[in-house]
This record gives structure tokens, sequence and C-alpha cells, in this order.
């Protein structure tokens, strides 16, 4: 089968087209006909740098949408079954860059015949972070949370997660992403930047009860929170708590065997809760430029690699 995978770290130019052998489902596992792959920036970390304990080639890719076409012994799902997965490329499978994934049951979810398989393949990583964040952001019913990166595949569906959930955001944006930041749900969006935790307290004097930091500003979003408070982080935090405010680090380790968190997104969307974006589709053998234009950034939606 074909597949895009890297023999040597490097820049987008390490991406190749490449042939692996068959894969083959084992107990609780099922093979997905990849019909599109999303492009996240975990990819282009295992491109530039492999895995540590793996033998090249790398597959980047943890988001994949496709048909089942094969299922091994104690699986529900049936060949012709439409699905979404989320993937861990650190395996020595590799990632959803490919024709042909097998995955654990345990990371997939049936889509309905009225989601779009190209679509539904940006959802799984960035929602389920967004889920997981959630989570442990603990906050009170009625409560008020912070967003930053709002406008980023993780903090769009944070703001409508959080919206769904009854709870008030205050999200931040650059100006030509406001109205995109809007149509979330954020009720008051600030500008982005070093500014904006004390934007926050200007609006919301005992800060916030929780603060998901998708823009990674680490130790700079704390004034914006309350003393007790909650910061849920997509990266290592840089800096140390203060005031008893509770960080945490969410990481796919939390939720890749997650399905049923998957189901309940996949739902969402199908319900239009949750917005599913794509940027843009290129052809699988033109992962890398996928890659260099996520590098250039302000890409607003996912890059999808169709197969």
């Amino acid at each position: 089968m074909r597949v895009i995978g890297v023999t040597t770290p490097g820049g987008p130019e390490q991406l190749e087209v490449l042939d692996r052998p068959l894969p083959r489902p084992g107990p609780g596992e099922l093979r997905i006909a990849v019909v599109a792959a999303a492009v996240n920036p975990t990819d282009t970390v295992l491109r530039e740098r492999g895995a540590d304990g793996l033998e090249a080639p790398w597959i980047p890719g943890m988001d994949a949408a496709g048909v089942v076409d094969a299922v091994g012994k104690g699986v529900e799902l049936a060949p012709g079954d439409r699905v979404v997965a989320i993937l861990d490329p650190r395996t020595p499978r590799g990632g959803a860059y490919a024709e042909l994934v097998v995955v654990p049951a345990n990371g997939v979810a049936r889509l309905p015949d009225d989601v779009d398989l190209v679509a539904a393949s940006s959802l799984p990583l960035n929602a389920l972070t967004a889920r997981r964040c959630l989570e442990v952001m603990r906050v009170p019913p009625a409560g008020t949370i912070a967003v930053t990166g709002a406008a980023g595949a993780v903090g769009g569906y944070a703001i409508e997660l959080a919206k769904h959930a009854g709870l008030r955001v205050v999200a931040d944006a650059k100006d030509e992403d406001v109205a995109l930041v809007e149509s979330f749900g954020a009720d008051l969006v600030l500008p982005r930047g070093q500014g904006f935790p004390q934007g926050v307290r200007e609006h919301e004097p005992g800060g916030v009860d929780a603060l998901l930091d998708a823009a990674v500003m680490g130790a700079a979003v704390l004034p914006a929170v309350r003393d007790g408070g909650v910061v849920a982080c997509v990266r290592g935090f840089d800096g140390e708590p203060e005031r008893g405010i509770d960080v945490y680090t969410v990481t796919p380790a939390d939720y890749v065997h997650d399905a049923a968190g998957l189901a309940e997104l996949v739902d969402l969307a199908a319900r239009g809760v949750l917005s599913l974006r794509v940027a843009r589709t290129l052809p699988a053998e033109q992962a890398a430029e996928a890659h260099r234009q996520l590098k250039a950034g302000g890409t607003r939606g996912r890059l999808v690699l169709t197969f």
C-alpha cells in the first residue's frame, strides 16, 4: 500500500511516497480505507524529529476518516461502515498518512451518512483535546472560562463545547479573526497577545474560573485566572503555578482510546453544535506542501490530505 512517510527527519521535503506491506487487523482491531487525513502541528514534530525507539519510516497523522474494509475478532463495526479515528503515529504501524490503517476499535467512531468524510477528519485530535481540557478545568455550572488561541482548531472546539455546556467564554483574536471567534459563540472577544490576561481581568475583576491555553502562552496567562482556578495546557507549562491555581497538561495519551468520547463529539458535529472546518484539501502526494502551508501560519481550519 501507499503511505506518506519520513526516513530522515527534517523539513517538509523529507515527506515522500513509500510502499508498505498491507496491514491486517488482529483481535479488537479494524482496518480503514482512508479517504482523508487531517494535518496537525503534531505531524510536523514527528517529521522534524522522528520517533525515538521506532525504526524509520515514520508515518505522521493522528486523524483519519474513511470506510472499514476489514475487522478483527470482537469488533462490532463492520466492513462498509463509515468511520472516523484517532491514531497514535508513534507505533510501529504509524499514523494516518496511509491508504489503509489498522487501529484499535477503541479509537474509532461510526459516522452518520450525512457527515462528510473529509470534514470529519478534522474532528478527532482537536475536539478530543478540547473536550479533555474542559473536563480537567472543573468549571462550576454557569462559570466563566478564557481561551487563548481561540481561532485555532482546539480553541474553536473549546468555545463551542463550553457554550453547549452553558458556560461563559472570554476569548482572544486578531482583528481579522474576531468575527470567526464570535461565530463560535464567544461572549467576549479581546485582542490576542501578551495583553490578553490583563484584558480579561479588566472585564472579570476576580479572574475567570479556568483558562485553556491553546496559544501556549505559559505562565503569562496566570493573571487572568482567579485564586484556586485551573489552567489547561496543550503543551508543557512554562512557569510555576501561583495562588493555588492548578495546571494540567493534556496530551493525546489521555484520549487516544476514548471511542465513547469521540462518538459523543461526532454526534455534536452531526447536530451542528461543533463546526467541522476544512481550510483546503490536497492529494496525499502533496503532503510536503500541506506542511509548508501549516508552517506559514494563518490557516483557519484544517489542511486535509485525500487518498
